[in-house]
């Protein structure tokens, strides 16, 4: 299998969004440096993050490829990725086969009947290391995952439609493996009040989300072995919650891993978008190791927790802009009331997908990458001064929860002026 990159030119900069084409200066010129870049044997990362922090473009699958090298997944030396990239997705579909297998299967394909295997292990057997309780216990984590995934981006249909490359692992009849959404009908049909939605699968009831944003054929029952880009996601996040325990899944880590899908799902180049589950799902584990202290509760309040993160934003405001920073403090605005969402999604849902994902290429380019989203949040801030020192703290918390401007070249922009100390 090669590796080597196909330059395909594309004529829009994300397919399958909504959104307006955003632009990027000289971008001929900039393809063509990114295509010397990355045409070397080794990379050289400092060279690499210089160019992607302008902006990576999305044709010929560049971006993918530049995140799977800035979220230290591919390795510079490019004459080893295709045996280190075997490896990966060897070890993830050994994932797929240990973690959403029923439990007593595997025993009974080496010869047990279902019979003695369940009287070893049954239902209702007590014992804490059952497989049975483990099942039931992951199954409160597959809701909450389930009823996160089922609504990524809203204002796009992108993750209600079916993926180019469904887990055959999964899907195929002859495996004893039951997809995520069979064993989420199951659970959610025993223990709680369920509806049916357009699709006609049965759902977590989701008061006040409206399900009309698109064509009704966008929410049709998919065809035996089809499975949607959300129900991939879902998988990814079931997978990471089982390796890592001490975190399991908390709500908004869907918000991380969806521009990352995203981006490898739509990839131009069919050899590396066929494998987008895996690589998205060692990718979202790297960014998490950098990140997961923010979604632990008992960190909250220390030097690596959300609390210490959020009050860095008003020590640089107070830094860069006293006036503002006095305004703010006078009305009681506490920095979690709006940075606590900022940080932990990585501004995911501040703006549109596109915007996310041209946010995310300078932050992954910077080295300190969670320092720079804390310029970024102040930039934020200070480009609408003069709005929120007119404003009670009404307005100004309005302002501060629905972000009003939308051109996030002025805001990184911005960013970079206050990282030089200007």
């Amino acid at each position: 299998m090669c590796f080597a990159i196909f330059w395909i030119l594309s004529s829009s900069f994300i397919c399958g969004c909504h959104s307006k084409h955003i632009s990027l200066p000289n971008q001929n010129t900039q393809i063509q440096e990114f295509k010397v870049a990355l045409s070397e044997d080794k990379l050289d990362l400092k060279v690499l993050r210089e160019l992607c922090f302008s902006g990576i473009p999305f044709e010929g699958g560049i971006r993918a490829l530049c995140w799977k090298v800035l979220l230290n997944y591919l390795p510079l030396d490019q004459l080893i990725w295709e045996s280190f990239l075997k490896n990966q997705r060897e070890v993830y579909s050994q994932f797929l086969k240990e973690m959403i297998i029923q439990p007593g299967i595997a025993k009974a394909n080496l010869g047990l009947s279902r019979e003695d295997v369940t009287m070893e292990d049954h239902p209702l057997n007590p014992n804490p290391d059952s497989k049975w309780n483990n099942y039931f216990r992951d199954n409160e984590v597959l809701l909450q995952i389930d009823k996160d995934v089922r609504r990524l981006y809203p204002d796009m249909a992108f993750f209600q439609r079916p993926t180019d490359y469904p887990c055959q692992l999964i899907l195929d009849p002859q495996n004893d493996y039951e997809t995520l959404r069979r064993r989420v009908e199951q659970t959610t049909l025993k223990a709680q009040t369920v509806e049916r939605n357009r699709s006609g699968v049965t759902n977590v009831s989701s008061p006040g989300k409206a399900l009309n944003l698109y064509p009704s054929n966008e929410y049709e029952v998919l065809p035996s072995g089809c499975e949607a880009h959300w129900e991939v996601v879902e998988r990814i996040l079931f997978i990471y919650a089982k390796l890592n325990p001490g975190i399991a899944y908390v709500q908004g880590m869907n918000e991380v891993v969806g521009p990352i899908y995203y981006t490898f799902a739509t990839d131009p180049n069919n050899e590396w978008k066929e494998h987008a589950e895996a690589d998205t799902f060692f990718c979202f584990t790297n960014l998490m190791s950098e990140n997961r202290d923010m979604f632990i509760k008992s960190l909250d309040d220390s030097q690596c927790g959300i609390t210490y993160k959020m009050e860095s934003v008003y020590s640089m405001l107070k830094e860069k802009d006293m006036d503002l920073y006095m305004k703010l403090q006078e009305q009681n605005i506490k920095p979690q009331y709006f940075t606590f969402r900022w940080l932990t999604l990585l501004l995911s849902q501040e703006f549109l997908l596109p915007d996310v994902i041209r946010i995310w290429d300078t932050l992954f380019s910077d080295q300190d990458r969670f320092d720079f989203l804390t310029l970024v949040c102040c930039a934020m801030l200070v480009l609408i001064r003069d709005q929120l020192l007119a404003g009670d703290f009404t307005v100004n918390m309005r302002l501060l929860q629905d972000y009003p401007i939308s051109d996030v070249h002025t805001i990184l922009a911005k960013a970079k002026e206050l990282q030089g100390g200007s």
